[in-house]
Protein backbone atom coordinates (compact mmCIF):
# COMPACT_ATOMS: atom_id res chain seq x y z
CA UNK A 1 0.00 0.00 0.00
CA UNK A 2 2.95 2.42 1.38
CA UNK A 3 4.63 1.57 -2.42
CA UNK A 4 1.13 2.69 -4.45
CA UNK A 5 1.01 5.75 -2.89
CA UNK A 6 4.98 6.25 -3.17
CA UNK A 7 4.54 5.30 -7.08
CA UNK A 8 1.63 7.96 -7.01
CA UNK A 9 3.33 10.46 -5.90
CA UNK A 10 6.23 10.06 -7.92
CA UNK A 11 3.72 10.01 -11.25
CA UNK A 12 2.04 13.49 -10.12
CA UNK A 13 5.37 14.81 -9.94
CA UNK A 14 6.43 13.92 -12.91
CA UNK A 15 2.91 14.80 -14.93
CA UNK A 16 3.47 18.44 -13.23
CA UNK A 17 7.13 18.74 -14.56
CA UNK A 18 5.89 17.83 -18.14
CA UNK A 19 2.98 20.42 -17.72
CA UNK A 20 5.29 22.79 -16.59
CA UNK A 21 8.01 22.32 -19.48
CA UNK A 22 4.69 22.18 -22.10
CA UNK A 23 3.40 25.59 -20.31
CA UNK A 24 7.30 27.35 -21.15
CA UNK A 25 7.82 26.66 -24.52
CA UNK A 26 4.21 27.47 -25.68
CA UNK A 27 5.13 30.82 -24.09
CA UNK A 28 8.64 30.76 -25.50
CA UNK A 29 6.77 30.04 -28.67
CA UNK A 30 4.27 32.92 -28.37
CA UNK A 31 7.11 35.47 -27.98
CA UNK A 32 9.48 34.47 -30.97
CA UNK A 33 9.96 37.40 -33.09
CA UNK A 34 7.31 37.86 -36.15
CA UNK A 35 8.65 36.26 -39.77
CA UNK A 36 10.38 38.93 -42.06
CA UNK A 37 6.87 39.02 -44.47
CA UNK A 38 5.33 40.40 -41.25
CA UNK A 39 8.18 42.39 -39.93
CA UNK A 40 8.42 43.90 -43.77
CA UNK A 41 4.52 44.49 -43.44
CA UNK A 42 4.64 46.47 -40.18
CA UNK A 43 7.88 48.78 -40.88
CA UNK A 44 6.96 49.62 -44.83
CA UNK A 45 5.29 52.85 -44.86
CA UNK A 46 2.23 52.51 -46.95
CA UNK A 47 0.64 55.07 -49.38
CA UNK A 48 -1.06 55.81 -52.67
CA UNK A 49 2.15 57.41 -54.30
CA UNK A 50 2.63 55.34 -57.40
CA UNK A 51 5.95 53.90 -58.73
CA UNK A 52 6.95 53.67 -62.20
CA UNK A 53 9.09 50.97 -62.98
CA UNK A 54 10.91 51.99 -66.19
CA UNK A 55 13.01 48.80 -68.15
CA UNK A 56 16.21 49.48 -70.01
CA UNK A 57 17.79 48.90 -73.55
CA UNK A 58 15.85 46.06 -75.67
CA UNK A 59 14.38 45.33 -71.60
CA UNK A 60 10.53 43.80 -71.38
CA UNK A 61 8.30 42.51 -69.54
CA UNK A 62 10.72 40.38 -67.30
CA UNK A 63 13.37 43.02 -66.85
CA UNK A 64 11.23 44.63 -63.51
CA UNK A 65 8.30 41.61 -63.56
CA UNK A 66 10.34 39.95 -61.03
CA UNK A 67 11.77 42.57 -59.16
CA UNK A 68 7.83 43.50 -58.44
CA UNK A 69 6.73 40.23 -58.14
CA UNK A 70 8.97 39.58 -55.17
CA UNK A 71 8.38 43.10 -53.67
CA UNK A 72 4.94 41.94 -54.02
CA UNK A 73 5.34 38.75 -52.23
CA UNK A 74 6.66 40.57 -49.38
CA UNK A 75 3.94 42.82 -48.76
CA UNK A 76 5.99 45.92 -49.73
CA UNK A 77 4.01 46.97 -53.01
CA UNK A 78 1.36 46.17 -55.06
CA UNK A 79 1.37 45.82 -58.98
CA UNK A 80 -1.83 47.30 -59.99
CA UNK A 81 -1.36 48.99 -63.68
CA UNK A 82 1.15 47.76 -66.72
CA UNK A 83 1.53 50.98 -69.30
CA UNK A 84 2.70 50.42 -73.01
CA UNK A 85 3.51 52.78 -74.89
CA UNK A 86 3.42 52.62 -79.01
CA UNK A 87 6.57 54.30 -81.27
CA UNK A 88 3.65 56.51 -81.35
CA UNK A 89 3.61 57.71 -77.89
CA UNK A 90 0.18 56.45 -77.34
CA UNK A 91 -0.44 54.80 -74.01
CA UNK A 92 -2.39 51.62 -73.46
CA UNK A 93 -3.16 50.61 -69.73
CA UNK A 94 -3.33 46.86 -68.11
CA UNK A 95 -5.02 47.04 -65.05
CA UNK A 96 -6.05 50.03 -62.63
CA UNK A 97 -5.08 52.28 -60.03
CA UNK A 98 -7.05 51.39 -56.81
CA UNK A 99 -6.17 54.24 -54.57
CA UNK A 100 -5.48 52.02 -51.80
CA UNK A 101 -2.38 52.94 -49.51
CA UNK A 102 -0.72 49.69 -50.60
CA UNK A 103 2.42 51.63 -52.53
CA UNK A 104 1.00 50.44 -55.83
CA UNK A 105 3.83 49.88 -58.75
CA UNK A 106 3.41 50.41 -62.47
CA UNK A 107 5.91 48.84 -64.75
CA UNK A 108 6.09 50.87 -68.01
CA UNK A 109 6.76 48.87 -70.93
CA UNK A 110 8.23 50.32 -74.69
CA UNK A 111 7.06 48.56 -76.85
CA UNK A 112 10.24 50.21 -79.41
CA UNK A 113 12.69 49.25 -76.77
CA UNK A 114 15.32 50.27 -78.51
CA UNK A 115 14.84 53.65 -79.28
CA UNK A 116 16.62 56.89 -78.13
CA UNK A 117 16.50 58.47 -74.56
CA UNK A 118 14.87 62.12 -76.25
CA UNK A 119 11.63 59.75 -76.78
CA UNK A 120 11.56 57.43 -74.34
CA UNK A 121 11.36 60.84 -72.29
CA UNK A 122 8.62 61.84 -74.12
CA UNK A 123 6.73 58.48 -73.73
CA UNK A 124 7.39 58.60 -70.01
CA UNK A 125 6.01 62.13 -69.30
CA UNK A 126 2.97 60.33 -71.85
CA UNK A 127 2.66 57.91 -68.94
CA UNK A 128 2.32 60.76 -66.51
CA UNK A 129 0.05 62.92 -68.10
CA UNK A 130 -2.08 59.68 -68.85
CA UNK A 131 -2.11 58.33 -64.67
CA UNK A 132 -2.65 62.30 -63.79
CA UNK A 133 -6.16 62.21 -66.52
CA UNK A 134 -7.41 58.93 -65.40
CA UNK A 135 -6.34 59.08 -61.45
CA UNK A 136 -5.66 62.32 -60.76
CA UNK A 137 -2.00 61.45 -59.28
CA UNK A 138 -0.34 64.14 -58.39
CA UNK A 139 3.09 62.67 -56.74
CA UNK A 140 5.21 59.78 -58.79
CA UNK A 141 8.55 57.83 -57.92
CA UNK A 142 10.92 56.85 -60.71
CA UNK A 143 12.80 53.96 -61.06
CA UNK A 144 14.71 52.63 -64.37
CA UNK A 145 17.03 50.49 -65.24
CA UNK A 146 20.02 51.08 -67.59
CA UNK A 147 18.62 53.58 -70.40
CA UNK A 148 15.07 53.32 -68.57
CA UNK A 149 17.51 55.61 -65.96
CA UNK A 150 19.00 57.36 -68.52
CA UNK A 151 15.27 58.24 -70.22
CA UNK A 152 14.36 58.61 -66.34
CA UNK A 153 16.92 61.32 -66.20
CA UNK A 154 16.43 62.81 -69.40
CA UNK A 155 12.78 63.76 -68.49
CA UNK A 156 13.69 65.28 -65.29
CA UNK A 157 16.03 67.50 -66.83
CA UNK A 158 13.19 68.11 -69.59
CA UNK A 159 10.07 68.15 -67.51
CA UNK A 160 11.13 68.09 -64.14
CA UNK A 161 9.82 71.52 -63.34
CA UNK A 162 6.80 71.12 -65.34
CA UNK A 163 3.70 71.76 -62.73
CA UNK A 164 1.12 70.81 -64.91
CA UNK A 165 2.60 67.53 -64.36
CA UNK A 166 3.09 64.89 -61.68
CA UNK A 167 5.88 65.56 -59.49
CA UNK A 168 8.57 63.20 -59.06
CA UNK A 169 8.97 62.58 -55.56
CA UNK A 170 12.04 59.99 -55.51
CA UNK A 171 14.09 58.20 -58.51
CA UNK A 172 16.36 56.00 -58.71
CA UNK A 173 18.94 54.85 -61.30
CA UNK A 174 19.82 51.20 -61.47
CA UNK A 175 23.21 50.59 -63.67
CA UNK A 176 22.40 53.78 -65.56
CA UNK A 177 24.77 55.38 -68.48
CA UNK A 178 24.32 58.78 -67.87
CA UNK A 179 27.61 59.68 -69.11
CA UNK A 180 27.05 57.40 -72.50
CA UNK A 181 29.69 54.38 -71.35
CA UNK A 182 32.58 56.74 -70.51
CA UNK A 183 35.30 54.78 -68.08
CA UNK A 184 37.78 56.75 -65.67
CA UNK A 185 40.49 58.88 -67.41
CA UNK A 186 44.00 58.44 -66.10
CA UNK A 187 44.36 59.23 -62.59
CA UNK A 188 40.64 59.73 -62.37
CA UNK A 189 39.49 57.80 -59.14
CA UNK A 190 35.63 56.77 -58.48
CA UNK A 191 36.09 58.98 -55.65
CA UNK A 192 37.21 62.03 -58.12
CA UNK A 193 33.98 61.30 -59.87
CA UNK A 194 31.37 61.24 -57.06
CA UNK A 195 33.00 64.51 -55.33
CA UNK A 196 33.95 66.33 -58.67
CA UNK A 197 32.13 64.99 -61.73
CA UNK A 198 33.64 62.77 -64.37
CA UNK A 199 36.86 64.44 -66.07
CA UNK A 200 35.56 63.74 -69.09
CA UNK A 201 31.78 64.45 -70.39
CA UNK A 202 29.79 63.27 -72.79
CA UNK A 203 27.30 64.88 -74.87
CA UNK A 204 24.68 62.88 -72.75
CA UNK A 205 25.73 64.41 -69.64
CA UNK A 206 26.37 67.83 -70.92
CA UNK A 207 22.73 68.18 -71.36
CA UNK A 208 21.82 67.02 -68.11
CA UNK A 209 24.30 69.76 -66.75
CA UNK A 210 22.39 72.34 -69.31
CA UNK A 211 18.90 71.04 -67.66
CA UNK A 212 19.81 70.57 -63.99
CA UNK A 213 17.92 73.52 -63.21
CA UNK A 214 14.37 71.29 -64.02
CA UNK A 215 15.24 69.19 -61.56
CA UNK A 216 13.83 69.77 -58.61
CA UNK A 217 15.66 70.41 -55.24
CA UNK A 218 13.52 68.54 -53.00
CA UNK A 219 14.30 65.35 -55.10
CA UNK A 220 15.62 62.60 -53.41
CA UNK A 221 18.24 59.91 -55.52
CA UNK A 222 19.71 56.59 -55.04
CA UNK A 223 21.73 55.46 -57.91
CA UNK A 224 23.09 51.90 -58.06
CA UNK A 225 25.74 50.52 -59.69
CA UNK A 226 27.24 47.36 -60.63
CA UNK A 227 31.33 45.82 -60.62
CA UNK A 228 31.56 42.07 -61.49
CA UNK A 229 35.09 42.50 -59.78
CA UNK A 230 36.94 41.29 -63.12
CA UNK A 231 39.30 43.91 -63.41
CA UNK A 232 37.17 46.26 -65.88
CA UNK A 233 35.03 48.40 -63.24
CA UNK A 234 31.65 47.84 -64.45
CA UNK A 235 28.99 45.36 -64.96
CA UNK A 236 30.37 44.29 -67.93
CA UNK A 237 27.85 47.07 -69.98
CA UNK A 238 28.29 50.12 -67.82
CA UNK A 239 31.13 51.34 -66.33
CA UNK A 240 31.06 52.56 -62.59
CA UNK A 241 32.10 55.64 -62.84
CA UNK A 242 29.17 56.24 -65.49
CA UNK A 243 26.54 54.91 -63.00
CA UNK A 244 27.99 57.32 -60.47
CA UNK A 245 28.75 60.12 -62.54
CA UNK A 246 25.66 61.94 -61.94
CA UNK A 247 25.75 61.96 -58.08
CA UNK A 248 28.08 64.86 -58.29
CA UNK A 249 25.85 67.05 -60.31
CA UNK A 250 22.58 66.25 -58.55
CA UNK A 251 24.46 66.68 -54.45
CA UNK A 252 25.73 70.70 -55.94
CA UNK A 253 22.36 71.16 -57.18
CA UNK A 254 20.87 70.35 -53.53
CA UNK A 255 19.29 66.88 -53.88
CA UNK A 256 19.57 64.13 -51.46
CA UNK A 257 21.52 62.08 -52.98
CA UNK A 258 22.74 58.11 -51.80
CA UNK A 259 24.80 56.14 -53.96
CA UNK A 260 25.50 52.36 -53.39
CA UNK A 261 27.68 49.91 -55.86
CA UNK A 262 27.01 45.63 -55.65
CA UNK A 263 30.23 43.35 -56.17
CA UNK A 264 30.65 40.01 -57.74
CA UNK A 265 28.50 37.87 -60.42
CA UNK A 266 25.11 39.12 -58.96
CA UNK A 267 25.93 42.51 -59.70
CA UNK A 268 25.99 41.79 -63.71
CA UNK A 269 24.49 44.49 -65.53
CA UNK A 270 20.89 42.29 -66.57
CA UNK A 271 21.77 40.73 -62.59
CA UNK A 272 21.13 43.72 -61.21
CA UNK A 273 17.38 44.28 -61.58
CA UNK A 274 17.23 40.48 -59.90
CA UNK A 275 19.22 40.73 -57.09
CA UNK A 276 17.58 40.40 -53.62
CA UNK A 277 19.68 42.55 -52.04
CA UNK A 278 18.83 45.69 -54.83
CA UNK A 279 15.46 44.57 -54.00
CA UNK A 280 15.80 45.58 -50.85
CA UNK A 281 17.82 48.51 -51.04
CA UNK A 282 15.28 50.11 -53.49
CA UNK A 283 12.18 49.17 -50.95
CA UNK A 284 13.69 50.46 -48.47
CA UNK A 285 14.28 53.47 -50.27
CA UNK A 286 11.07 53.79 -52.07
CA UNK A 287 9.43 53.00 -49.03
CA UNK A 288 10.81 53.12 -45.93
CA UNK A 289 12.02 56.70 -45.42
Amino acid sequence: MKKKKYYLLVASCLLLLFTGCISKKTAKDENQPVTKNSATSETTQKSTIPTLFIHGYSGGSGSFGRMIKRMEASDQTKKELILTVSPEGEVQAKGNLSGKKNNPSIQVLFKDNKNNEWNQAEWIKNCLTYIQEHYSVTEVNLVGHSMGGASSLRYLTTYGDNENLPKVKKFIGIAAPFNNFVELSNGETLEDVINNGPTIQSERYADYVNGIERVPKDLNVMIIAGDVKDGSLSDEAVPVADALSVVSLLNKHGNNVKEQVFYGKSAQHSQLHENTEVDQLVADFLWKQ
